[in-house]
């Protein structure tokens, strides 16, 4: 198993998001080299779909793009919250829904080379709506689109965001799964 000793840290940045340290690391071989840092609190993403087969989306302008971009609901955890709970709020917040039978996407690292973020992903259907509660200085759109053309657009690079490819895709495999064994019964 491979390990890198954290020899000597230092705080480069401490921000209300993220927080960078520039640190001096030995390598397995005892060799010594320097890490750039990010360490982020984290997020959740919910592919919340619909009864047909439709899941929500929200369409918001993401500033380091300079573009607006299509993205399963998400959001940065909150300290000390559950990824779950966090994860229900988010969806309610951003598109009203409520959702039930939620499932475990597992866990993405969106930049495993210099950043600690672990966006946890679900799976759940829509129980019911509630009114949409934006944060202050947040605005979206909320759209859905049927999950085999979710599916499509990640293929054709119509999404470029990871979490939502992930997502997508893991959500989609799952959908075909539960459906085979409704058959087999």
């Amino acid at each position: 198993m491979f390990f890198e000793k954290t020899l000597e840290s230092k705080e480069i940045f401490n921000g209300k998001v993220i927080h960078v340290m520039h640190d001096k690391v030995e390598l397995p071989d005892g060799t010594v080299s320097m890490r750039e840092v990010v360490h982020h609190p984290g997020g959740v993403c919910i592919a919340a779909l619909t009864e047909d087969d439709e899941l929500l989306f929200v369409k918001q302008f993401r500033y380091p793009y300079q573009e607006t971009v299509l993205e399963l609901p998400a959001g940065k955890l909150e300290k000390g919250q559950n990824p779950l709970e966090n994860g229900k709020r988010e969806l309610l917040e951003e598109t009203g829904a409520i959702g039930k039978e939620y499932l475990s996407l597992g866990k993405l690292y969106p930049s495993p080379g210099y950043c600690g973020e672990i966006i946890h992903m679900y799976f759940c259907k829509i129980d019911h709506y509630e009114q949409q509660q934006l944060d202050d200085g947040e605005f979206l759109n909320v759209e859905k689109i049927p999950l085999k053309k979710a599916v499509e657009m990640v293929l054709n690079n119509e999404i470029p965001d990871s979490k939502t490819q992930t997502a997508i895709l893991k959500t989609a495999m799952l959908y075909k799964q539960l459906k085979n064994i409704g058959e087999t019964k």
